[in-house]
């Protein structure tokens, strides 16, 4: 049985996760009566620590705001959480984040407890992360950003495409995502009526803020979904189908952000390639190592055939 000491943390440790906590819920997960844990909340308010009670049916404790911090009580997993994901933070095309993770990877390995300190010591010491080699963002370019969406306001700034082209976008923040080592931000173009996606490490922000905006519903799919179908259908100059003899699923593993893959049939899958070159594509397919049928391009198959061509005069009769 836990020492009155422990026990009572571990109530701490439940009541740091944000939201209201029924009491029976929490006499359930720290195996005790709710008795108890209305002695042990009290024991938390002796300390200083402001636990709020809303009775009723949807009420329940919560740990409000105050003006000491407490500590952070982290379980064996929250901990191992931690520690892997300042380890891997540096990848996140971040600028100057490597430094200040490291040296909050060290604090928090230094405060763990000693059944756990070498298990994620040695986590930490043999984990890397490889760069992703892609242009990186400020974070104060995100904290701006994010600051922007909390505040209903919208962002100026100075955007370049993909062809290098600059324009001037007013758009209204709503989402930041961070998807295959890039950030994105997902807003509203007033301009357009619509929802466009921007990378980050494209844009150069303008201050102050432009005019305050009203909340208003995101995308039907929802903001992560909406943003990996922009990148799939990205302005290419053109767009192939190709039938792949594979399920769905198991190209979808492989599948790289910009490739969209639709099912078809239980054994085979679709998939559409945006590429400024049908030669370039008809290389890339040999990568997926399964057969398959071009489906709506002339120009690619002329390609394909002309691969297959070379690679069976390389190949010869097998004599030397």
């Amino acid at each position: 049985m836990l020492t009155t000491s422990a026990r009572v943390l571990r109530l701490l440790s439940r009541l740091q996760v944000p939201g209201r906590h029924p009491g029976p819920a929490l006499a359930e997960q720290l195996g005790v009566s709710p008795r108890t844990v209305r002695a042990d909340i009290a024991t938390l308010r002796e300390l200083g620590y402001p636990v709020t009670a809303v009775p009723g049916a949807a009420g329940g404790y919560r740990l409000a705001t105050g003006n000491r911090l407490p500590p952070l009580v982290l379980d064996d997993d929250e901990a191992a959480a931690v520690v892997v994901g300042l380890t891997s933070s540096a990848t996140h095309a971040v600028a100057g984040t490597a430094d200040a993770s490291m040296r909050a990877l060290t604090k928090v390995v230094a405060m763990l407890p000693a059944r756990l300190r070498p298990r994620l010591a040695s986590l930490s010491a043999v984990t890397s992360g490889v760069s992703t080699g892609r242009t990186t963002v400020e974070i104060d370019v995100l904290h701006g950003i994010a600051a922007a969406t909390q505040a209903r306001e919208q962002i100026r700034f100075l955007y370049t495409n993909a062809t290098g082209e600059q324009a001037h976008r007013e758009v209204e923040p709503h989402r930041i995502v961070l998807r295959a080592g890039r950030w994105y931000l997902v807003g509203w173009d007033p301009a357009k009526a619509g929802w466009r996606t921007f990378r980050v490490d494209r844009m150069r922000v303008k201050t102050p803020n432009g005019r305050r905006f009203a909340e208003r519903a995101g995308p039907a799919d929802g903001f992560e979904e909406y943003l990996t179908r922009s990148i799939q259908t990205a302005s290419w100059q053109q767009l192939y189908r190709v039938r792949l003899h594979a399920p769905a699923e198991t190209i979808r593993r492989r599948a790289p952000l910009a490739v969209r893959v639709e099912p078809d049939g239980d054994q085979a899958c679709v998939v559409t390639v945006g590429s400024d070159s049908a030669a370039s594509v008809a290389r890339y397919l040999s990568w997926w190592e399964v057969p398959f049928e071009v489906l709506d391009s002339p120009e690619l198959r002329s390609e394909v055939a002309l691969l297959a061509e070379r690679y069976t005069s390389a190949a010869g009769d097998g004599r030397r």
